[in-house]
């Protein structure tokens, strides 16, 4: 076997495991889709748009409403901390809603314009905002699941190991964890070109890591990943379950065959299992 010229050693080589390796040829035709769903699912079903959740200006979250919500999911957005935005991922609302769940699609500040740390405790503002824009006109709290694909799964697994208590709630405001192929360890990033802007030292990457934070008490998680994703974020996922179970915490591993980074959002569809294990997760 003649060895790759550009990733010798690719199982050990971070740029070809978080980035290269991850590609797909139909990676770009299936975003583009993903788009053009989602303005089919605007039109469609015409959320609440841009609520502000903090002073910067991608503090904001737009809510599908389903009749009779069984729980809100908020829903935080791929991009590795530094791209994309919640107006390319609606197109998740009308399986959501239609299963009786509402939909909050959360934007949060990006790298360089932020630091990691900054990003998450603005990204911790939303919960509460969710909370309290959900809770108008009914008698009852209602359920909040954290929910995120890749950096947006970090982000989901950081809100639910904040100490809410010390920020003043009277009970957990995150119900659920739902983390799709999410980065846990931040470590191994700073050995690749993402870091130019996420800026991190090695020991703001392991602060930023919540892997090692975990703690006893925390919501049932769900932890996804696609089967044909790199070793590395195959690994992301089954530590972190096994970290989420070691501190006597509920979560339920999964990965879904013959999906890759993106294709695995495809598995948000009913019938999926991706989708069932979601919504069952969801409803409590």
């Amino acid at each position: 076997m003649v060895d790759d010229p550009v990733h010798p050693d690719p199982e050990n080589d971070p740029v070809f495991q978080y980035l290269t390796g991850q590609r797909n040829a139909s990676q770009p035709a299936l975003l583009a889709a993903f788009e053009q769903e989602s303005v089919a699912a605007l039109q469609a079903l015409r959320p609440d748009r841009d609520i502000a959740y903090g002073s910067h200006p991608r503090q904001c979250f737009d809510l599908f409403r389903a009749p009779g919500a069984k729980a809100t999911i908020a829903y935080f957005h791929a991009g590795y901390w530094q791209s994309r935005d919640k107006e390319q991922f609606h197109f998740l609302a009308p399986p959501l809603v239609g299963a009786g769940f509402d939909l909050a699609v959360v934007n949060y500040p990006l790298c360089p314009d932020v630091t990691m740390e900054e990003l998450t405790a603005a990204a911790r503002d939303a919960i509460p905002a969710v909370h309290a824009f959900i809770s108008i006109g009914r008698n009852e709290p209602g359920r909040v699941i954290a929910a995120g694909h890749s950096a947006g799964g970090h982000l989901a697994v950081e809100l639910a190991l904040t100490d809410w208590r010390a920020r003043g709630a009277t009970r957990e405001p995150v119900a659920g964890v739902v983390a799709l192929s999410g980065v846990y360890d931040l470590q191994p990033l700073i050995a690749t070109p993402l870091n130019e802007k996420l800026r991190m030292t090695a020991q703001m990457a392991r602060a930023a890591s919540p892997i090692f934070r975990v703690r006893g008490g925390m919501p049932q998680a769900l932890f996804a990943v696609g089967g044909l994703e790199t070793g590395a974020f195959q690994t992301q996922s089954r530590n972190m379950c096994a970290a989420w179970r070691a501190q006597g915490n509920a979560a339920k591993a999964l990965v879904v065959d013959g999906a890759d980074h993106f294709s695995l959002l495809r598995g948000l569809t009913p019938g999926a299992p991706l989708f069932e294990a979601v919504a069952a997760l969801a409803a409590g």
